[in-house]
Parts: C-alpha cells; sequence; structure tokens
C-alpha cells in the first residue's frame, strides 16, 4: 500500500551486518534480505567534512552491489559516524579504547551523521541525517560498568543508545533517536515512498 512504487525492484537488499539497522529495517514491513559484502576498506580523502564523509562511506559500500543493482534490486547501504568537537571518533580498538572514547563523551555533546544510499537501475538517492546527543557528566564507575557489560566495541563512538548507557547518561537529544541507533528510519521511509 505505502510501498506500491518499489514493485519495479525485484528485492530489496539491505546492505548491513548491523542487528540495529535490520531490527529498525523489518519494523517497515518490507519484504527484505540481508546480504553483505565485505571487502570494501572505509577511506575517505581529507578534504571532505563531517556529513560528507557519512554520504562518501555509503556511496562507497554501495559498489560492490553493482550486479545486484543491474539485476533490478533496490540495495540500501549506510554510513554513521560519531563527531565531538568536529572530530571522528570511530569503533574502539580494545576496553580501555572504549573506557577513553566514552570519557570524552561523558559531559558533552556530541554529533551522530547516518549517510544513506538507495541504489538502483534507474537512480541513486543519497541523503544525510543528523543528531546532536547530550551526555551527563558520567562517574569512572559508570563507565567502567557499561564498558564490561554491554561490551560495545562494535559501535561507533563505544556506545548504544538503546542500552543502558543511553538510560542513565543522555539528558537530551536533538534530532532523530533511530538515527543514533544507525538509520534514520522516518527519513527512509519517505525517500523510499519517493524512489
Amino acid at each position: 500500500m505505502f510501498f506500491d512504487n518499489l514493485k519495479k525492484y525485484n528485492k530489496i537488499i539491505l546492505a548491513s551486518q548491523s542487528p540495529r539497522r535490520q531490527n529498525l529495517f523489518k519494523e517497515l514491513g518490507l519484504p527484505f534480505e540481508i546480504k553483505v559484502i565485505d571487502g570494501i576498506e572505509e577511506v575517505y580523502p581529507d578534504h571532505l567534512q563531517e556529513e560528507e564523509i557519512a554520504l562518501y562511506l555509503a556511496k562507497l559500500k554501495s559498489l560492490p552491489y553493482q550486479e545486484d543493482i543491474q539485476n533490478r534490486n533496490l540495495v540500501i547501504t549506510a554510513d554513521t559516524i560519531v563527531l565531538l568537537n568536529g572530530q571522528i571518533i570511530g569503533k574502539p580498538v580494545d576496553h580501555a579504547d572504549a573506557i577513553r572514547i566514552v570519557n570524552q563523551l561523558s559531559g558533552n555533546m556530541h554529533r551522530v551523521i547516518t549517510g544513506v544510499c538507495l541504489s538502483a537501475f534507474d537512480k541513486q538517492v543519497c541523503f544525510h541525517a543528523d543528531t546532536d546527543v547530550f551526555f551527563k557528566h558520567l562517574s569512572s564507575e559508570e563507565i567502567e560498568y557499561y564498558i564490561e557489560t554491554y561490551k560495545p566495541f562494535d559501535k561507533a563512538g563505544a556506545y548504544g543508545i538503546q542500552e543502558w548507557i543511553g538510560y542513565i547518561g543522555i539528558e537530551r537529544i536533538e534530532g532523530s533517536y533511530f538515527n543514533v541507533m544507525g538509520l534514520p528510519i522516518q527519513r527512509l521511509y519517505e525517500e523510499l515512498r519517493r524512489m
């Protein structure tokens, strides 16, 4: 009903191994497949800034799916970055790095930007969403408990807003909550309806 326009595509492919993105996308009620092709090195040109980086990486992730795209499938790729004082904060490399990152976020505001690309045989639509996240000052005990219990090593910024740290640590956000989880689902819904 909402997505009759998508019938021109054979399949919708979500190119993400993130369980959070998969769960969010599932809630749209669209049939889709998950397909992950590894091997893309997430490197971007130095001159790119903030949302340009997220968009560049989301487009880059679509490149291995050219055969799927030519076969009239719609491929959805996304990349989320976390920025603190203009610096990108990636995924932690280990336990100590995760503690260092969350200590940096403590008591500060940071931006979460997700770039999304919808790639099809007839067009490619890319967009981004950004959200400002405000953390309270976290105690070292709170940070240690979170890292030890939730092990957020696969997450940019070393935290998941939908986990314990989000409940007790985030004072407010400005923008899409789901964007912080990795997929600005309301904006994606609107863009899919326009495809």
